[in-house]
């Protein structure tokens, strides 16, 4: 579902390749997406069968169980338990009759059916044309995404209904013939969940008024039904509740993302809630409602539904976790002029939709209020800022190419395996370089505390047997020199303190300087130690999964001193408040060396003078004489450190191939030139001996159900 597109010379998305081995590749690509999503179904249901009873399906045994509240005499709403409109519980009230076994699993199985057909149904609805890849990928990675989504797997997890609502809209838009046909589908959508009937007026101002008032109609119907058969609790929830206002969890729960979750989560309260609440509502339902009809008219249809399903998120009252599939349907626009751009919406969306919030942002007290609202802000974002490309905009079809350097010959024929990875010569964007950082920190932090089953403790006893182990491997090569170093730090004052300094300091600051001054000054540079930096600490995060190991200074019984953090009490499991902040046992293989000499050789390679790259050669020799010297790290960590790092070069090379070489102008005039330029270019320069053969293998790792054109030169689907 990526919205991704390159520019360059135009061909077939997966390289300059035989037709025949082309339709080759196409077919082995959708097999195996399509098994990726049977995988990821087949794990989501495991999941949720393997719960055990009382702990999975809690709100529908919560409705239908045998002391639900769909079993009860009195009120639906007396207990605030059901949050659902009084048509929705005339609707569940046959489910209270089955056996309790059998409900639990049709009702599993059910929903992801409903799932599947949603993934069906979003990814036949995209703008045409579309090119044959975009028709053949889109389904499985549509469906996988689904799969992977936080609304769904609660949906799952909880025997929720608020996937039905949404494919009922999606089949009315999409599916069904007839307008008065559609509109009963969306309709029925608005009886279960009555923020849907903000697509009323998107049906009535883009020409569709049967729709619009068989939707209103059917809903009348519907609610009017439910009315005469439980006129209390039709009172309770319409007058009462205000249409549910106050069911359910407090409406300041983080999973409330709605505009009034977010004023109450900010301390805002009372009257003044209330009408900030209902002004701010009007206006992003005003402007997202407007800017839905302006899509629909131009062809997007599927957008302008997502638009207006951001809309109902917002001014909702209440919108729960589980209701939230309207802003993963928002990856259906375009975004960004140049290629390299059209990645950043589509996979912030998909953080967002799929990461908890406290992966997207640091934990830190000035965030809390974008932490805790960034799937609202992504739903605003959606309805009422993100400037979508029209589908007659030059550049929705053609958006400025990505420039490729030559390809640089290398000794064996099978480097590079991923060719278009390492010849990209124009810096990727800021804002997702930033947001993978920062996801890719989080991963790091949760493996590390993974490895020791989430606690210190857990993995005491195993982290250090493994530093006897390490420890005896260096007495038997007599570089057991750690305690030597250690004992001799700290009778020098001013050596203790530098060494601690440069312990603390220098281990981010210098890797973010480096990527900082070549994403400015040499892009094609950042993209080619960047891949290296990723792969080697990749490769860290299973060393510390596979060998968790205590550090020197948390050896009880050898001596050591920890200069950095003081005395540690080994009487207590976790050593104090110190290791309750993360995991202490990942210290095989070192990343503070191992950041330390990718810093230094890519300075060494890429530094155009002599003394330039000393300096940089001397990072990694201080770095590890401080892991050393302040009892943080064995000397064979260093070791490790410098294995990982090498097996990080050697993967960028083993997939891109050897360092691009830039092209003659400077990369700042390169990457200006490319603003400027690079439009022509788009719409027919006959250059291709640049791109041919990566831009098509580019477009390999991405895929698109946004309705993208066919290449030039090719048949639409």
């Amino acid at each position: 579902m990526a919205n991704v597109e390159h520019g360059g010379r135009p061909g077939d998305g997966f390289g300059a390749a035989a037709p025949g081995t082309a339709k080759t590749r196409l077919d082995v690509v959708r097999v195996g997406l399509w098994l990726v999503a049977a995988v990821l179904a087949v794990r989501q249901v495991a999941v949720v069968l393997s719960t055990p009873k009382g702990e999975r399906l809690t709100d529908l045994e919560t409705w239908v169980g045998p002391d639900g509240v769909l079993h009860v005499n009195g009120s639906l709403y007396d207990s605030t338990r059901f949050t659902g409109t009084p048509f929705s519980g005339l609707v569940l009230k046959p489910l209270t009759k089955a056996a309790e076994q059998a409900l639990g699993w049709g009702w599993t199985f059910g929903t992801l059916l409903l799932v599947v057909a949603l993934g069906l149904v979003a990814a036949r609805a995209l703008p045409q044309p579309v090119s044959r890849r975009t028709s053949l990928l889109a389904a499985p990675v549509a469906i996988s995404l689904l799969m992977l989504s936080l609304p769904v797997r609660n949906a799952l997890y909880l025997g929720q209904t608020s996937i039905i609502p949404v494919l009922l809209v999606l089949l009315g838009c999409f599916a069904v013939r007839g307008e008065r046909a559609s509109g009963v589908l969306i309709g029925l959508a608005a009886a279960l969940q009555p923020t849907v009937l903000l697509f009323a007026p998107l049906l009535w101002f883009t020409g569709r008024r049967r729709a619009a008032g068989s939707t209103g109609l059917t809903f009348a119907a519907c609610t009017a039904l439910a009315w005469a058969a439980m006129p209390h609790d039709s009172y309770t929830y319409w007058v009462h509740h205000l249409a549910g206002v106050g069911l359910g969890r407090p409406a300041d729960d983080l999973a409330n993302q709605s505009l009034h979750g977010a004023l109450l989560r900010l301390g805002v309260e009372g009257p003044l809630e209330i009408a900030l609440f209902l002004a701010l509502g009007a206006a992003v339902a005003v402007l997202g409602l407007r800017r839905a009809v302006r899509y629909a008219r131009d062809g997007q249809l599927l957008l302008a539904v997502a638009v207006t399903g951001c809309v109902a998120v917002a001014v909702a009252p209440t919108t729960w976790q589980h209701q939230l599939l309207w802003v993963l349907l928002a990856m259906a626009g375009r975004v960004g002029r140049k290629a390299g751009d059209r990645y950043v919406w589509p996979v912030a969306v998909i953080l967002v939709m799929t990461l908890p919030a406290k992966m997207m942002l640091p934990n830190m007290a000035s965030l809390y209020p974008l932490r805790d609202n960034v799937v609202l802000i992504a739903a605003l974002a959606a309805a009422t800022a993100v400037p979508f490309l029209s589908r007659t905009s030059e550049y929705y079809r053609s958006p400025v190419p990505t420039r490729y350097a030559d390809p640089v010959p290398t000794r064996w024929r099978r480097v590079p395996l991923l060719p278009f990875l390492g010849r990209v010569l124009t810096r990727p964007n800021l804002l997702l370089e930033l947001l993978l950082i920062r996801v890719g920190y989080s991963a790091y932090q949760q493996v590390r505390l993974a490895a020791t089953g989430g606690t210190n403790s857990g993995g005491r006893a195993t982290a250090e047997h493994h530093g006897e182990q390490v420890h005896s491997i260096e007495k038997f090569f007599f570089i057991d020199i750690e305690h030597w170093v250690n004992h001799t730090v700290t009778n020098v004052r001013w050596l203790e303190d530098f060494f601690n300094f440069y312990y603390t300091s220098f281990h981010f600051v210098v890797p973010l300087s480096v990527l900082g001054v070549l994403y400015a000054r040499r892009p094609a540079d950042y993209r080619w130690a960047r891949a290296a930096l990723g792969f080697a600490t990749l490769f860290a995060l299973v060393g510390f999964w596979l060998y968790p190991l205590a550090p020197p200074r948390l050896m009880p019984g050898l001596g050591f001193i920890d200069t950095v953090h003081g005395v540690q009490d080994f009487s207590k499991p976790d050593y104090g408040t110190l290791t309750a902040l993360t995991n202490q046992y990942a210290a095989m293989p070192s990343l503070h060396f191992g950041w330390s000499l990718w810093c230094g050789l890519v300075i060494a390679i890429l530094a155009p003078r002599w003394w330039m790259k000393a300096l940089g050669l001397l990072h990694p020799l201080f770095t590890v004489s401080a892991i050393v010297a302040t009892g943080n790290h064995w000397v064979l960590d260093a070791v490790g450190g410098a294995a990982v790092v090498g097996a990080g070069f050697g993967l960028t090379y083993l997939l891109q191939g050897p360092r691009p070489r830039p092209l003659a102008e400077p990369a700042g005039k390169t990457e200006e030139a490319g603003e400027a330029g690079d439009t022509a270019r788009a719409e027919g320069d006959g250059d291709t001996s640049r791109a041919e053969g990566a831009e098509g293998a580019e477009a390999a790792g991405e895929v698109s159900i946004s309705g993208t054109g066919p290449a030039k030169g090719r048949t639409p689907s």
